[in-house]
């Protein structure tokens, strides 16, 4: 009797040798992101300082209440994640 072909498999994993490092050029951030970066957490501390010093002379910002808590803390979050793509 013939003996049948033996059929090659296919071979899915990843050839180690194969694979090329890539080089990231990234220079340091601008002197802009830098300025946007810090005057985002500035600008949430001087929220929550005149929160806490002058909110009853602003109407308005005595009308939000607490949320004024979550504005000054979101700019300051939102600083805070730009810190991670500063280089």
């Amino acid at each position: 009797m013939p003996k049948s072909k033996v059929r090659k498999k296919n071979d899915y994993t990843v050839n180690p040798a194969n694979r090329t490092p890539v080089k990231v050029k990234m220079g340091p951030s601008s002197t802009l992101y830098v300025s946007v970066m810090l005057g985002f957490m500035l600008l949430g501390l001087a929220w929550l300082i005149v929160y806490y010093l002058a909110a009853d002379s602003i109407t308005w910002m005595n009308d939000l209440g607490n949320y004024n808590f979550l504005v000054g803390f979101g700019f300051m979050v939102v600083g805070l994640v730009m810190t991670m793509r500063w280089r």
